[in-house]
Order: C-alpha cells, then structure tokens, then sequence
C-alpha cells in the first residue's frame, strides 16, 4: 500500500515514520522538509491546494492519502478527494468545523448533551464587553479566538480588566487575524487535562490512545501559550472505566450529531478534556492527531496503523480500541528563540546523528527544519520533538532527555520538567 502523508511537520514526521515501518507499505510526505526527508521521501506540494494535493496523490498512485495538520482540512482537500472518488483519511471542511470554529464546537456540544463550560459567543467587541461587564461567567474567564489561531488564541484573564484586553486584542487588534474576529467567552474549568484520541468514521470509531501535553512555554505551566511544548503518553489519568465514560458522555454523541446533521466525521478527533470535580469536561476538539501528542502516542501502536485508516475511509471493521505495548513515551520540544511569539531562524541544529547513534531508545521527530550546505537549520518555531520510550516513565524521561542533550542549536528554548507530572502529580490547574 502507498500512503501520502500531507503536511510538513512533527506530527507528519510521526505518521510517515509510523506507516512506513509497517510491512507492505511505502510512504511519501508532501510537503514534509529536510529532516522528514531523511526517513522517507518528500515532494513539494502547496499543502493548502486541493487541486495539487489531488494530482500529487494520482502521479504517485496513492492508495491512501492521510491529512496531518487542520490547514489543508480547513481548505477543504478531503472534499476534494471525496468528489474525485480518492480515498482520504480526514473529514470534510464542513466536518472540521468542530476544530476551526470553537462556536460550532459548542453548538454542537450543546445540542448533543457534550459536558462541556459554559459559555458565550460573542460576533462583536461590544458584545463581549458587555458580556464581561455583567461578570456571567465569573472570574477567571475564559476569551478564546473563535478560529485557527495555531495553538495561541486563548487567553485565561483573572480579571475584567485583562479579559477586556484580550477581547480588545482579538477583536479590534486583530492579533490573531480573521481568527479573532468573533470570540468565545467560557467559564474556566479546574482539574487535571488530557487528550483522549478516537480513529472515527462516521457513527464507528477506534480509541487511539491518550496523552497529557504541556501547552506553557515555561517549566511548571508558566509564560506564555503555545503549540505545545512536550508530551507523554499514555495519560496516567486514563483508565479503562473513564475511556468508556468518555466514549459514552463525549465520542458518541458527538458522532452521532455531526452524522444527524448531514456532516458525518471520518479522521482523528482529538478530544482536548479537563477531568473537573463534577466529572470530565470537553475543552476543545481537534480534527487530526495531536502535536506533540502523535510523536509519543504512536510509536506505542503495537499494530499496523495503515489497515485501520483504510478502514475507516472504506466502511470496514473497526475493532473497539487500537492495540497498544505496555511502554510509555515521553517527548520534549526544542523551539526557537523568539517563539511563540516571533521565532528566530537559520541556526544550525547539532547533534542528530549522534542522537542516531548513542540513543537507540529515542527519536527525533522534525518539523521547523531548512537545509543550507546539506546540514539542517531551524525554521520556525517548534524545530523538533525529542521521543524517548521505554517502559517507566522514569526511564522514558531519562531517555528524552539525554537524546535532548545532544542536539543545540543558537537560542534553543526547552522545558526541563516534561513528564514531571506522570512520575508527581501536581495540583489542579486551570484551562488551557
């Protein structure tokens, strides 16, 4: 079996590495970059264009196209494919509006019995502040940009006056583009958070394993949001009794609304939940695997990843959950100086093939990479995600981290304390 994957980052890397392993199948990654090109092979592509993601898959006679990231589904490729009659893993652009409109996520939810904050939607400025001024949802509050805003478009405000300026910022600041331009106010949720992963098709889905991300920039959940600075997995919150309240209070209404209403679900659903002491609450839905969560979450398949995506494209079977080892997986981000906010780039990474050679137990997974002279330079933001596995998390943050050590490049930004919280559970925290 041929499979394209579509995208260029950590997570794709995961995926093609992943897929390619699997005996009887060969990989392309488009657009990928320098550092995914030395797994498997890359071809240029406007990931964004479903005409040039459709002609790219019938030049390489794809039996199998899999989206990696939210911006070719927002484009609607999967449509495209579907027309065409290609099969496609991912949903529809009307399907994906569960991730890139936080306001459909809740009407959804809010028809279909989902647990989930409270909250209102807001299309103006004015009407946020007067939401704000009458205090509805208490302090903290929640002020969430409505769209794609790549993991920063949340803001948790103690108070009026910052949350105010959030609204401000979003709305007539335009931080977040078209993004921001109507907002979600909610209720801050308290509890531990974790990411809980279905292969969905339709009214059937396959649980995909879970994972606990760490979103601040800083050690110990401080600075700012981001993309995602590290991950472990499994989730040391999951148990085989939650995942099947999840999948009763959460995966299958959620299925069945968007099958009732004309937009059935076929890719990952990433269901982002924060365990609240009045039971698990839906914070977010995303429409594809994780990042960092794919990078720790799949190397721990212990069956072929391919057959079931083709499955859920194809109305076959799907087994109840996918089949897991027993090791565990830590991962820690590299990012650039700068990051998130404005990121520096052009520095040689160091150490890569040392970490091939020294640190059989770990991984690394590329997505901010450029190639200058044949040696490998950062890019952007998230360069690369360090994967150690093993069978503790002791062990596999040990891993992690002594592959860690061995790469640098200028302005490296990294937390210290990925995994802390599998070995020492901390405190509740608050959304995000």
């Amino acid at each position: 079996m041929k499979i394209l994957v579509v995208g260029a980052g950590a997570r794709e890397h995961a995926l093609a590495v992943q897929l390619a392993s699997e005996p009887g199948t060969s990989v392309v990654c488009a657009p990928g970059n320098p550092g995914i090109a030395r797994d498997v092979p890359v071809m240029p592509v406007d990931a964004t264009n479903p005409a040039a993601i459709l002609a790219l898959a019938d030049a390489i006679h794809a039996d199998l196209t899999v989206i990696g990231p939210e911006g070719p589904l927002a484009a609607g490729v999967v449509d495209g494919f579907l027309a065409a009659g290609r099969p496609i893993f991912g949903p529809t652009r009307a399907a994906a509006q569960l991730e890139t409109s936080k306001a459909f996520a809740k009407a959804i939810m809010q028809r279909y019995g989902v647990p989930t904050a409270a909250s209102i939607v807001c299309d103006t400025a004015a009407e946020a502040l007067q939401a704000l001024a009458a205090g509805a949802l208490g302090w903290p509050v929640v002020v969430k940009a409505d769209g794609l805003a790549a993991g920063k478009g949340v803001v948790i405000a103690p108070d009026r006056g910052s949350a105010e300026a959030a609204v401000r910022a979003a709305m007539l600041e335009s931080a977040f583009g078209d993004a921001g331009a109507r907002v979600v106010l909610e209720e801050c949720l308290f509890g531990e958070e974790l990411s809980y992963f279905v292969i969905a098709a339709g009214e059937r889905f396959a649980a995909c394993g879970s994972a606990q991300d760490h979103k601040r920039l800083l050690d110990g959940d401080q600075g700012p949001n981001t993309g995602g600075m590290g991950a472990f997995a499994p989730s040391v919150l999951m148990t085989d009794a939650l995942r099947a309240q999840l999948d009763r209070e959460v995966v299958v209404p959620v299925l069945a609304g968007m099958a009732a209403e004309g937009t059935p679900f076929v890719g990952f659903l990433y269901c982002g939940l924060m365990l609240t002491p009045g039971g698990p609450r839906v914070i977010e839905f995303n429409c594809r695997f994780g990042d960092p969560e794919a990078q720790v979450v799949l190397p721990l398949l212990a069956e072929p990843l391919g057959p079931l995506l083709l499955a859920a494209t194809t109305g076959a079977d799907l087994p109840v959950q996918a089949e897991f080892s027993n090791d565990v997986a830590v991962g820690v981000v590299l990012a650039s100086r700068g990051y998130p906010n404005a990121p520096d780039a052009g520095h040689e990474i160091h150490g890569v093939e040392r970490v091939r050679i020294e640190h059989p137990d770990a991984s690394v997974c590329f997505a901010g990479v450029g190639e200058r002279a044949g040696r490998l330079v950062t890019a952007g933001g998230r360069v690369l995600t360090v994967v150690g596995r093993a069978a503790s998390y002791g062990a596999a943050i040990s891993a992690a981290y002594a592959a860690a050590d061995c790469l640098a490049f200028d302005g490296v930004q990294r937390r210290a304390d990925i995994g802390a919280r599998a070995v020492r559970p901390g405190p509740p925290r608050a959304e995000p």
